[in-house]
């Protein structure tokens, strides 16, 4: 009977450990999907940006970027994008510390965050549009709506996905199933930080020179 005991127990810990490496290896093909995924999504953007630099003197006798661009209002919607990279870290921490409270609350404010920088990003182009600079004005302004619309409607998506997770978690929290799409989620939350950065400098800096 202790020998039998012995067995299942034994048994039972190797269905565990099997259990654990299963779960390990399909959140790690997720996660190195996404990385594909992301790859892909630079080539969207390195093509925008190559079409942006092509077309950035193309101004038909319309504005320039220095004619139209307010750098305090930019500077105020990047700052609160950087530090939601860092505030969604800080979910990633609470979420390897199992802390799911603390991962919500993260993603709130992170949230809030992408929701005062895509404010920015509304009241920029309804300015612009409202002042007769839409993007049908000029080569320049349809590059530039393209390239800054494309990355906030990545923003927007992100933000979505952030409601979702934070409805899984409530109902879920933190497993083997919310793990994977919560670092996807980092994943593409600090690839657009990173995109944005270009696009203020490449654009906005430069085009205020």
């Amino acid at each position: 009977m202790a020998t039998d005991t012995l067995h299942h127990g034994a048994h039972a810990g190797d269905h565990d450990d099997h259990e654990h490496h299963e779960h390990h290896d399909v959140a790690g093909t997720k996660v190195f999907g996404f990385w594909v995924y992301l790859m892909s999504d630079l080539v969207i953007f390195g093509t925008l940006f190559a079409t942006y630099a092509v077309l950035m003197r193309g101004t038909a006798g319309g504005p320039t970027g220095a004619d139209i661009f307010e750098l305090p209002l930019i500077l105020f919607g990047t700052f609160a994008l950087l530090i939601s990279s860092f505030t969604f870290g800080m979910g990633v921490l609470a979420m390897n510390a199992n802390r799911v409270g603390q991962l919500k609350m993260w993603l709130v404010v992170t949230f809030v965050l992408g929701l005062m920088f895509l404010g920015m990003e509304v009241y920029e182009f309804h300015h612009l549009i409202h002042e007769g600079y839409g993007p049908d004005r000029s080569a320049f302004l349809s590059a530039f709506f393209t390239l800054v619309g494309t990355h906030g409607l990545h923003v927007t998506f992100g933000m979505i996905w952030i409601l979702v997770m934070l409805v899984q978690l409530q109902t879920k929290g933190i497993n083997a199933a919310t793990r994977p799409r919560i670092l996807c989620l980092s994943l593409f939350w600090h690839f657009l930080d990173i995109v944005w950065i270009c696009v203020f400098s490449f654009v906005y800096l430069m085009g205020v020179l």
